[in-house]
């Protein structure tokens, strides 16, 4: 006879118990009311949609509600950001209303079953900070281990687990080569990499406070992964892997030996110290993009970054198309990562995606590839799409909708989405069925 437990099995894709199906959050984007360097920027007319973030999705007054949504769809994990600039208004002056409302959030959380991954630094820090050239800064390490410290005393209690840095390398390139973050310098490559080396500066002396407060957390950065794919051979995989190099191993060199490799490292010296300070690595990824060489890109380091007529893509921003959905850039996202020798968190996945006409399809598909990977012995340990409700998407503004949740900025309405109805369905599952592969297989 065969037993119950081999027919699932042989009908479904399951995962391990105790996998974490998440959902990731950025406190600028949902809070609303903030004032940090963001929204300066946004008062300076920063954003490609000339909008403001406002209320956003109002959790400062009621993440509560949202919470809510999340404890129904079935998320057992929510990774949230704390605002900087709300906990240290002032340079060396905490407020503690602050840190209790981040208290109260942590504690209605775990009250509904949910598990908090905190990250200190989503892009956003006080103006303070700013004006001292933020982390240009020489004395930014200690001013962050000093923020680092003061949460983790005072938060450390409700979560285990923290990421010190979102996409530093999304910071350094958005702020000081495309210009489209502040502080909105263009074409400063070197500049980008001393800030990522300064951001790796960081995040070790922020790992060693928070494990000198909390021995048993559990403390990462999440890594923005982006698949450079060449058109053809030659010079188009030249370039392409020139992009790739700068874009994405910068900062995961720094952390894997403390330097970064010819040529980078002419650029900048090594981060002493920091080589395996990690104890696990997030992945936020997306996109593939394809590269051709090009002498008219300069600006692109000679490629041309574009996304081809027929492949599978979300909704576009303002001025260009938002990049291909391509659930394979897991697998390559997930093999560099795992040259680290840390366990692997999905942070970050998703797509812009108003109508909901491929978000099922990605989150199907995204899910086939983790459990793919999990069979050939890669430690993933949790998936977390982006994101529960849509939110204010920096630079785009209100124009690219990634949640799970429908949201009216004007009159806070929410809607679940039918993606939210299935990824619910795959959390009570703890894995696919094979209908659900069925219906959304590989486009």
């Amino acid at each position: 006879m065969t037993a119950p437990s081999e027919i699932r099995e042989a009908t479904s894709l399951q995962f391990p118990a105790g996998f974490f199906w998440g959902v990731s959050t950025a406190a600028h984007q949902v809070e609303g009311g903030a004032d940090n360097q963001w929204s300066a920027w946004e008062a300076r007319g920063g954003i490609k949609s000339g909008e403001r973030c406002g209320l956003a999705c109002d959790w400062w007054n009621n993440a509560e509600r949202d919470f809510d949504l999340a404890r129904e769809i079935g998320i057992n994990s929510l990774r949230l950001s704390v605002e900087w600039s709300r906990i240290e208004p002032q340079e060396s002056s905490f407020d503690s209303a602050a840190l209790l409302r981040y208290r109260q959030m942590l504690d209605a959380l775990r009250q509904r079953g949910i598990e908090p991954f905190i990250s200190l630094h989503h892009f956003t820090h006080p103006r303070w900070f700013e004006q001292k050239d933020a982390f240009l800064n020489p004395n930014a390490p200690q001013l962050f281990e000093r923020f680092a410290r003061k949460v983790v005393e005072s938060l450390g209690d409700l979560c285990r687990y923290w990421v010190t840095f979102n996409e530093p390398n999304v910071y350094a390139t958005n702020g000081y080569v495309t210009g489209e973050f502040p502080p909105g310098r263009k074409g400063q490559v070197a500049t980008a990499l001393r800030v990522m080396s300064a951001q790796a500066r960081c995040h070790l002396l922020a790992y060693r406070a928070i494990h000198e407060v909390q021995p048993q957390a559990e403390v990462g950065w999440a890594q923005h992964y982006i698949v450079f794919h060449p058109v053809h051979g030659g010079l188009d995989r030249w370039i392409a892997g020139l992009q790739s190099q700068i874009f994405n191993e910068g900062f995961l060199q720094l952390i894997e030996q403390g330097r970064f490799n010819f040529p980078l490292n002419l650029v900048d010296g090594k981060v002493n110290g920091i080589g395996g300070a990690c104890d696990f690595v997030g992945v936020n990824v997306y996109n593939r993009f394809h590269v051709a060489f090009d002498l008219k890109s300069a600006g692109q380091l000679f490629g041309r970054v574009f996304v081809p007529p027929g492949v599978p893509q979300g909704d576009p921003g303002v001025d260009k198309p938002y990049g291909e959905a391509f659930p394979g850039a897991i697998r390559i996202a997930v093999e560099r990562a795992t040259r680290l020798g840390k366990p692997i968190y999905i942070l970050e996945n998703g797509i812009p995606d108003a109508q909901d006409r491929l978000r099922p399809w990605l989150i199907v598909n995204a899910i086939k590839e983790m459990h793919a990977l999990i069979s050939e012995g890669y430690d993933i340990r949790g998936y977390f799409h982006w994101t529960l409700t849509d939110n204010f998407e920096w630079a785009e503004g209100w124009r690219l909708r990634f949640g799970l949740v429908a949201l009216d900025p004007n009159t806070q309405e929410r809607t679940v989405r039918q993606s939210g109805r299935l990824y619910g369905e795959i959390i009570r599952q703890n894995g696919l069925t094979r209908e659900m592969v069925e219906e959304y297989s590989a486009k």
